[in-house]
């Protein structure tokens, strides 16, 4: 192998090894913010809003790997150009290595959750990657200029070189492992969630509206969209690169700005106050027509109403500011907050401690309104204030302000490109118009008329509702289209709309073959 050749590798392992080093140091001392998850957030909050798109559009719940796969890869590349550098001129290569450790040490200060204490995983991933990319490249120095180098023998210089070369590769399988580990579990916040038991909702008479599943609620129909989600089919879209580890013993709740009274708040005091429990369903702005970024839960919270009364709003005031631990805002119409519908501080997913990915310990639900300004994870602040005073995180980058949730519905049964038996064929899926509710779905096939299919029981109007029809198909190609009318009587948009920048529109359409 080529001297030029060890030299990359040099360089891949010493970096490798600074990278771990730096990552293994963040959980130690900062968990919510390390070098890679720093850079990785910076870049997101600077990439224009037409890349973000493209990256959901393509790659769903999945773009946050695909992104840190990218990363990866760019690490790698400068890793191989800092060890050639460094084997052509001596300091050049650890020149790369200083200028990457300082680009973190930036990236870190530009996180909102960042201390000072955050700033010892950059310099260690930096110092760590320098002196070992030095004592190996020293070592590939004194093989090179050893008598007899450029043979296969081994060489006492070339075998040490191997040897710590081999020696590298081990280090990095084995804390990488061990970062992986450490990374995935986040120990304290793991079991802290997992001692959490929620107390019971309090009840009415009679039951609230979303407040239990009636009968009638969930078809028979295999393939359809389950009337609850589970936890860990829930999509998860958010600016979060790396999940924030939130400490629920030390965290707290500020209202601040046109109140009458700041208002702090406690995770204990909150889980202390009267819950109520609500399905709500949440659809994210980036969802395509037919897509699956929407979904419902069964929540447990406090009424942001609650909150906000107890604080005193002032008059003039339009819209809420959230803040999440991770730097991230929604502007929320304050109206939104405070009407009858139920927008809670939700501290509970279907029966269990909000999950970390879905904003552990504490996020906002508010139906109605996509999550961008609203579904707040993580959520540390909310500032009453007006929107010719704030801008929130979408909105700074071209998307609309308040969000409403469009009416749609999708097909689940069949799946486009489907070959199905002649004759009776059912086509089923869900619907949604939040804060107003379905009043019926209707289905068509081929372009002809429009026909009503059967509804089950709504729980509330801020949730999906399912439905299905039985259609007598011939043998051929079919097309089916679904559209749903809320319960004032407005019909789903059959207008081509891409989600930017308030929600696509559209009738979702599948294809398939009876034989």
């Amino acid at each position: 192998m080529r001297t030029t050749t060890w030299a990359a590798v040099s360089g891949a392992l010493a970096v490798a090894l600074g990278v771990i080093g730096g990552e293994l140091t963040a959980a130690a001392v900062s968990p919510s913010v390390s070098p890679v998850s720093a850079v990785g957030s910076f870049v997101i909050d600077v990439l224009p809003p037409g890349v973000k798109d493209w990256a959901i559009a393509w790659f769903g719940t999945a773009d946050k790997t695909v992104f840190l796969l990218t990363i990866a890869v760019l690490i790698l590349v400068l890793a191989l150009a800092a060890g050639v550098l460094e084997h052509r001129r001596p300091f050049a290569g650890r020149a790369v290595v200083l200028a990457f450790g300082v680009l973190g040490a930036l990236a870190v200060a530009s996180r909102p959750q960042a201390s000072l204490v955050s700033f010892v995983a950059p310099v260690t991933a930096a110092l760590v990657a320098i002196l070992v990319l030095r004592a190996l490249l020293r070592s590939l120095d004194r093989w090179t200029r050893e008598p007899g180098s450029d043979q296969v023998g081994p060489a006492p210089a070339r075998r040490r070189f191997l040897q710590g070369a081999g020696g590298a590769v081990v280090v990095v399988a084995a804390t990488g492992a061990a970062a992986s580990v450490v990374r995935s579990g986040q120990s304290t916040v793991t079991r802290q969630r997992s001692a959490i038991t929620l107390p019971a909702p309090v009840g009415s008479t009679p039951p609230a509206e979303g407040s239990f599943v009636p009968d009638g609620a969930v078809l028979d129909v295999e393939g359809i969209s389950r009337l609850v989600t589970p936890n860990d089919d829930f999509y998860r879209i958010d600016t979060a690169l790396v999940v924030p580890v939130v400490d629920a013993a030390g965290w707290s709740l500020k209202v601040t700005g046109l109140v009458d009274r700041d208002v702090e708040i406690t995770f204990d005091e909150l889980l202390a106050l009267p819950l109520v429990e609500r399905h709500v369903t949440l659809a994210c702005v980036s969802n395509t027509v037919g897509g699956d970024l929407t979904g419902t839960a069964r929540w447990l919270g406090w009424p942001v109403r609650d909150l906000l009364a107890r604080a005193g709003v002032r008059p003039g005031a339009d819209m809420v500011l959230s803040r999440s631990v991770d730097g991230f805002t929604a502007g929320t119409p304050l109206d939104a907050l405070t009407d009858d519908r139920d927008a809670l501080l939700a501290v509970g997913m279907n029966g269990e401690p909000l999950p970390v990915e879905h904003g552990f310990p504490v996020r906002l639900v508010v139906p109605g309104l996509y999550g961008f300004v609203s579904a707040t994870k993580w959520v540390t602040e909310l500032e009453v204030t007006r929107f010719a005073d704030a801008s929130a995180y979408w909105s700074t980058r071209g998307w609309s302000t308040r969000g409403p949730v469009k009416t749609s519905s999708r097909i689940d049964v069949p799946r486009s490109g489907r070959d199905l038996p002649a004759g009776d064929v059912v086509v089923a899926g869900v619907a949604w118009a939040q804060h107003t509710g379905i009043g019926r779905v209707e289905v068509r096939v081929d372009g002809g008329p429009w026909q009503a299919a059967t509804l089950a029981t709504p729980v509330s109007a801020d949730t999906w509702v399912q439905y299905r029809a039985t259609l007598p198909l011939e043998a051929g190609s079919h097309t089916v289209q679904s559209r749903a009318i809320d319960r004032d009587g407005g019909v789903q948009s059959a207008a081509d709309v891409a989600p930017a920048p308030n929600g696509s529109e559209g009738l979702h359409t599948v294809s398939f073959t009876v034989t």
